[in-house]
């Protein structure tokens, strides 16, 4: 029931994420975001929140956003407000959680993420940026409808597919497993409800979409709205590894009031939600708690949820097949094959691409995040490769030395 509710939504927001992918240019980003003032903070929120950006996703695209020029501030507020939403999730959470909670949820990353930008710009100073990559962003070619298609139901299907089916397993587990009322043990105080939520969702990683069926069900269990949107604003928001990156890319400084404005602001949006009796949709409500007696889903429906599992599985399984048909790639002349750690998905693999690209003497270079690889082919050296990954923002594994 809940794949049905959400698979329209899901197929029409991937849709749109790929139109934005395709026909908004990157340039479009940083050219709005270089000044040290409030208005970069705003518009680097603004053009984050539709984005379906996940917060490993993110993290190089806002570190190439800093490369560029765009100011700490402005990288700070994108950083926030983007992996906690996108206009994929927003549609997502409209058919799950219903409309207040559809509304609140990206006002919610616009104001987390302005206020975040604003005290790093007050608070962090800001040093004298690399030079900008210039010509470093590859430009892809063929048929844009065709990239449309193939960014929305196969490249992000890649990214966010397993994630999103592992939220929908954990949302089926929850209604089973959780006795009915579970979080009302907590309800005298739901500061503390708040808090456990935080303590569970900032250590692990959900992306912004497979966090919503997982809210909806831990709702139906007597967890308070409140501290679901907690969940839904901090769970995708930060996890382990992105806090290690941006510790290591932007400063001790900088990555404490990055945490203390997902977490404070998370918690003060959870009260508001609870103060104003924002709630779960009836419908969603009625699915999550009595599937059986639930209205069984129309043949639009039915057949949305066929092809949006069909499609996650088949990008899966291309995923897995790339995981073994390129750990051991064939050996061409002038060409290296380096491991690096740390990608995730394919905005990964383009940021570490575009980073290698940059350096004199790469004819051209390839990364796969299932393989952990980076082939290079070109005379640059390894100690350069290594720079512009770590750059990047990824971890450089050096080659063993061979011995003649």
């Amino acid at each position: 029931m809940v794949t049905a509710q959400m698979s329209p939504y899901l197929l029409l927001g991937f849709l749109i994420a790929g139109i934005l992918h395709v026909f908004v240019p990157g340039r479009f980003y940083s050219k709005y975001l270089s000044r040290d003032n409030k208005l970069s903070v705003l518009y680097a929120a603004l053009l984050g929140i539709p984005l379906p950006l996940c917060s490993c996703g993110v993290i190089p695209t806002a570190i190439g956003l800093r490369n560029e020029r765009a100011s700490k501030g402005a990288v700070a507020s994108f950083l926030i407000a983007t992996p906690q939403t996108g206009i994929d999730s927003i549609l997502a959470t409209f058919s799950m959680l219903g409309l207040g909670f559809a509304i609140i949820r990206p006002a919610a990353a616009l104001v987390t993420g302005v206020c975040g930008g604003l005290l790093v710009n007050r608070f962090v100073p800001e040093d004298a940026p690399s030079a900008a990559v210039e010509g470093s962003c590859r430009v892809e070619s063929g048929n844009k409808v065709w990239r449309v298609l193939r960014y929305a139901y196969f490249e992000m299907m890649q990214n966010i597919g397993l994630r999103l089916l592992i939220g929908l397993l954990v949302a089926a587990l929850i209604q089973v497993v959780v006795p009915d009322e579970f979080f009302l043990h907590f309800g005298s105080n739901p500061l503390l409800q708040m808090l456990v939520i935080l303590a569970v969702a900032i250590p692990m990683y959900i992306c912004s979409t497979g966090s919503i069926p997982v809210a909806a069900a831990l709702i139906m269990k007597g967890l308070s709205p409140g501290a679901a949107l907690v969940m839904l604003m901090a769970g995708p928001a930060v996890n382990m590894a992105s806090i290690l990156v941006v510790r290591k890319a932007l400063g001790n400084r900088f990555t404490v009031i990055y945490l203390l404005v997902i977490v404070g602001f998370s918690i003060l949006c959870g009260f508001l939600v609870n103060a104003l009796g924002i709630s779960i949709s009836p419908m969603a409500g009625e699915a999550a708690c009595h599937p059986a007696e639930a209205t069984m889903p129309g043949i639009f429906k039915l057949l949305c949820s066929i092809v949006l599992i069909l499609l996650i599985l088949f990008a899966l399984s291309m995923k897995l097949f790339s995981r073994f048909s390129k750990k051991n790639p064939p050996a061409e002349t002038g060409t290296t094959v380096y491991t690096v750690e740390g990608m995730h998905c394919s905005h990964c693999e383009a940021a570490v691409v575009r980073a290698v690209e940059a350096i004199p003497g790469v004819e051209s270079a390839e990364a796969s995040a299932p393989a952990k690889t980076l082939t290079v082919k070109g005379s640059a050296s390894e100690a350069a490769v290594r720079a512009a990954v770590e750059k990047a923002g990824y971890s450089f594994i050096p080659r063993p030395s061979q011995k003649a």
